[in-house]
């Protein structure tokens, strides 16, 4: 495939900021969206770049998730609306799993301010972020910390969740298929989601929009079995059938950002 300059400078952006929207990239270089879109078909065939609901995002190793530093910084907007979101549903006492991701990170940021709360997590960004406020109770399991996600995915971590019964379990999830499969990159973290899952009272799971057709290797468990969904936007295309199902819908909230407000 012989790439243009434009092309491959939009694979350097992605590169660095792992994510972008169609608009943004048709802004940078002043052409129109359908100029963008033509030059994202052709890279996504050559399997260079993947579409995503929202934009497009940098392909990298088949079948591997982003580095964590650049999950820190995809659509971080709808991750900061996704967070405040959840940390507003959770009352000061309440008990809480917390499960791995940056998302994750940034609800637990924040939830500082909330008092009393009794969090076990695998999550060690999430757990560094909590134990900054003296009232809660943090539990963190033991085993060889995973870097630079600074999370514990050891059969001890699950061991950890299946010994409580909380008011909360929180977490997020790799990807999402159009049929509403759950996926992950890694089997051990899907099962650590739905022992976070199976050990509270009422769980959430919390997902932007650039999980939405994101290809992950692990599966496990539907969209329709936690009992809230967070996103930052209902997906359209190919996810339109899903989230017209009624049992999908009964499960949603939707996370607006500043921005959408």
């Amino acid at each position: 495939m012989n790439i243009s300059t434009r092309q491959r400078d939009i694979i350097d952006i992605l590169r660095r900021d792992s994510f972008a929207s169609i608009d943004k990239l048709a802004e940078h270089f002043d052409v129109t969206p359908q100029t963008v879109r033509r030059d994202v078909n052709m890279l996504s065939d050559a399997n260079l770049v993947r579409r995503r609901h929202g934009g497009v995002e940098y392909a990298g190793e088949p079948g591997m998730n982003l580095s964590y530093e650049s999950r820190q910084v995809t659509n971080i907007a709808a991750k900061h609306a996704i967070s405040l979101h959840v940390a507003n549903l959770i009352p000061d006492g309440a008990s809480i799993l917390i499960g791995i991701g940056s998302t994750l990170e940034l609800i637990a940021l924040n939830l500082v301010e909330h008092r009393h709360l009794t969090v076990v997590t695998n999550n060690l960004n999430a757990a560094m972020a909590l134990g900054n406020n003296t009232s809660n109770r943090i539990v963190i399991p033991g085993g060889t910390l995973r870097l630079p996600d600074r999370d514990v995915i050891s059969p001890d971590a699950e061991a950890m969740f299946n010994n409580y019964k909380v008011d909360y379990g929180l977490f997020g999830v790799g990807g999402i298929e159009p049929d509403g499969t759950l996926t992950d990159f890694d089997h051990r973290e899907v099962s650590l989601r739905q022992a976070i899952a199976a050990n509270c009272r009422n769980s959430i799971l919390v997902a932007d929009q650039s999980k939405f057709g994101r290809p992950a290797p692990a599966k496990g468990g539907h969209i329709t079995a936690p009992d809230l969904i967070v996103v930052d936007g209902v997906p359209g295309g190919s996810f339109a059938p899903l989230f017209n199902r009624q049992d999908v819908r009964a499960r949603l909230q939707i996370a607006k950002s500043e921005n959408s407000k």
